[in-house]
């Protein structure tokens, strides 16, 4: 009987010293995750505590690596559309500045061109503001010893927790080898046991609470510097598209504002000359434009306006007041005859 009894305990031995062979092989770095009750409901409680806390900056950590990774792509993309966008602005600018012949185009590329180094600047700003409000803070919590410091407490946790198990099952065995032969020896080794697992509880709740303060406080400082670099990320990127959108909408409104312009300047063709004076027309609006520089002249109403051509784009070449010039046709009114202070013999 005793030789079975030895047998028994030898093998329940070997089991439990396999099953911590297991956990160190499977366990790894982190905090161990475990069902088996140690010591008591407490215990336990502060165990699932704790692996939830690991388990939540762990995971918090993870987002933050993630929101970093995406900044510094952005940032990456930005500097490349700094890089084009300067060629480009270089590149209309030249266009603007040798080909003053296409009027049109050269005035839209030279204003696009000088705009475009402002976009470029804003771009510049975006990715400065991303460094210094996105990266730098996330880098450094993330490698920050407050979150090192508090999941190595954890995993301290975990590994004595580990112990504790081991220890309860020698004190299960000591207790079993006892009832089977309660010689001194036996009783010694089981009191040596027991006052071990009485050390290993105390140590216990006092490194579980510090675990758990510690992770706690590393939690709610990465819920709220992650959620404030967030929020400083959307302000920063909704800045810069208002600003580059109000850049572009100048930029829009002013080169379509000067093609609008040269379409409804009159045509630039050379004067006929001629004595016709067989038409003769009362301005009724001071919108006219002298024929040889383009610049509009100070007509008012009732200025006599004698007409030699009209044009069917509504512009009407004559002469007023000694200047030759283009006049909307729809804005003069023919009259049967000239008044007598009325003189026109510069007319062409």
């Amino acid at each position: 009987m005793d030789a079975f009894r030895k047998q028994a305990s030898k093998l329940r031995e070997q089991v439990a010293k396999q099953q911590q062979a297991v956990i160190k092989q499977f366990g790894g770095s982190g905090y161990e995750s475990s069902e088996v009750m140690v010591i008591d409901e407490v215990e336990l409680q502060m165990h699932h505590q704790l692996e939830k806390l690991y388990r939540s900056t762990r995971s918090g950590r993870e987002f933050q690596k993630e929101v970093v990774k995406a900044a510094e792509a952005f940032t990456a993309v930005g500097y490349k559309h700094i890089e084009a966008g300067t060629k480009l602005s270089e590149d209309c600018s030249r266009y603007g500045a040798e080909n003053t012949y296409d009027e049109v185009l050269a005035k839209a590329a030279s204003v696009y061109g000088e705009a475009r180094k402002h976009v470029e600047k804003e771009q510049d700003d975006f990715n400065r503001l991303l460094f210094t409000q996105v990266l730098e803070p996330l880098r450094a919590m993330i490698t920050g010893t407050p979150l090192e410091d508090a999941r190595h407490l954890a995993q301290r946790y975990s590994k004595m927790r580990q112990e504790a198990e081991a220890q309860a099952a020698e004190v299960g065995r000591r207790q079993a080898r006892v009832r089977e032969s309660p010689i001194p020896e036996n009783v010694a080794k089981l009191h040596a046991a027991e006052t071990r697992m009485q050390e290993l509880k105390a140590n216990m709740a006092v490194l579980g609470k510090e675990a758990a303060a510690a992770l706690s406080a590393v939690e709610a400082q990465q819920q709220r510097l992650t959620f404030q670099r967030l929020v400083a990320m959307v302000e920063s990127e909704r800045t810069y598209h208002e600003r580059v959108a109000t850049i572009l909408g100048n930029i829009e409104t002013e080169v379509v504002s000067e093609k609008q312009r040269k379409e409804a300047a009159p045509p630039v063709t050379p004067l006929i000359h001629t004595s016709d004076k067989t038409k003769y027309f009362l301005a009724e609006a001071i919108i006219a434009f002298d024929a040889e520089t383009d610049k509009e002249l100070s007509l008012a109403v009732g200025d006599f306006v004698v007409v030699r051509k009209v044009n069917p784009s509504g512009w009407s070449e004559g002469e007023c007041k000694g200047r030759a010039g283009w006049f909307p046709s729809k804005y003069v009114e023919k009259r049967q005859r000239v008044p007598t202070n009325y003189t026109a013999a510069e007319v062409y």
